[in-house]
């Protein structure tokens, strides 16, 4: 136990460091998943899609960070990425994609039955067994991986390089490509 000042938040642990080995462990599992869904022939964006959606789901600020740049580097776009939580609004995913974010949201939040139902019959309409598989423990490891970030409370910290308008590192590129694609209109 640790001594702390009364009505002072309490200082986190990095579960991630204090549990070593679960930790590799859920990497592991996650380094799984992403083999699975290769092996089932769904793109490293999908999968980057579907723990962006999770982590925006959760509230997960460290996973959001890293999964933007994961994603980013598997060549997903600023406008794809920028409207990734109104995606039913959108005509820019696919129907493949569509049903994975909606099953990667109902295993996320799975207290809404009828909307789980709903999920599962467009990702059966969509996506192979195999497919299904991949997205839902996608879907799982990301939530885990959320509730560890969140509750060390992992920061994010800015990045080095910064663009005319402020916006750094990966946002700054994102920034560049939107601002490139604006002009286009």
């Amino acid at each position: 136990m640790s001594s702390r000042t009364p009505g002072a938040a309490p200082r986190r642990i990095f579960i991630d460091k204090q549990s070593p080995r679960a930790f590799r462990a859920l990497k592991q599992t996650s380094e799984a998943v992403h083999a699975v869904a290769a092996d089932a022939g769904l793109d490293r964006t999908v999968m980057e899609l579907v723990n962006l959606r999770v982590s925006q789901l959760n509230g997960c600020a460290f996973c959001l960070d890293t999964h933007t740049k994961a994603a980013v580097r598997a060549g997903e776009s600023a406008q794809r990425l920028g409207v990734l939580a109104a995606w039913r609004d959108t005509e820019v995913f696919t129907p493949l994609e569509r049903a994975a974010l909606a099953l990667a949201e109902a295993t996320t939040d799975p207290t809404d039955a009828l909307a789980q139902e709903s999920a599962y019959g467009a990702a059966r309409d969509e996506l192979t067994d195999d497919q299904i598989s991949a997205v839902i423990w996608g879907a799982i490891t990301m939530n885990a991986f959320n509730r560890l970030s969140i509750m060390s409370k992992h920061p994010v910290r800015a990045t080095r390089a910064a663009s005319p308008n402020g916006a750094t590192g990966e946002a700054a590129s994102l920034v560049d490509t939107a601002r490139t694609d604006a002009t286009q209109v």
